[in-house]
């Protein structure tokens, strides 16, 4: 095996993407949304048990006077200590406080998980480069429409921006 990525907790942040019931419903590849909401909230627990923020996204559609049901984050996914971000778009960082966020609490690294691999994460993700975060992402904690799309983002996509692991690979330092 691999050997593991150790990850300082005290500059290190895990951002899980657009948790929500009705994505984490949807027909999705390579594998289900359950199984993504399983590794991502074993990655919380881990990341809050070391004393790491955790940011959670959901989107709202703007422009609407209700949100379609199951808008909100996954039940029991937010505890006290996180952060929810709220987007209008595709990625999480425009005009949402993420950044700030992010900074406040002395963060230089990101970990990434969430669903649509190809969407929602790889947006986030991109903007996240482009502002000088290290990005690192879970395979296992994402996935999309089609293999296809989540395939191109974790093989082609994302190690031009960071480090792809899967979630038994990644470590937090006991700082």
């Amino acid at each position: 095996m691999t050997a593991p990525l150790t990850l300082a907790p005290a500059r290190t942040a895990l951002v899980l993407v657009d948790l929500m019931d009705r994505i984490v419903a949807l027909p999705l590849e390579p594998r289900k949304g359950t199984e993504v909401l399983s590794v991502a909230e074993e990655l919380a627990r881990t990341f809050r048990a070391a004393g790491a923020p955790v940011v959670l996204v959901r989107v709202e559609r703007p422009g609407v006077a209700e949100q379609p049901p199951g808008s909100g984050l996954v039940h029991g996914l937010l505890t006290p200590g996180d952060v929810e971000i709220v987007k209008r778009t595709i990625g999480a960082f425009h005009g949402t406080g993420l950044d700030e966020a992010l900074r406040a609490r002395g963060v230089t690294t990101v970990v990434f998980g969430g669903i649509a691999t190809n969407l929602g994460v790889e947006s986030t993700a991109r903007a996240a480069a482009d502002l000088g975060y290290d990005l690192v992402f879970v395979e296992d904690a994402m996935a999309a429409l089609t293999e296809a799309e989540h395939e191109a983002s974790v093989k082609l996509d994302f190690p031009r921006l960071g480090t792809v692991v899967p979630a038994a690979r990644l470590r937090l330092a006991a700082d």
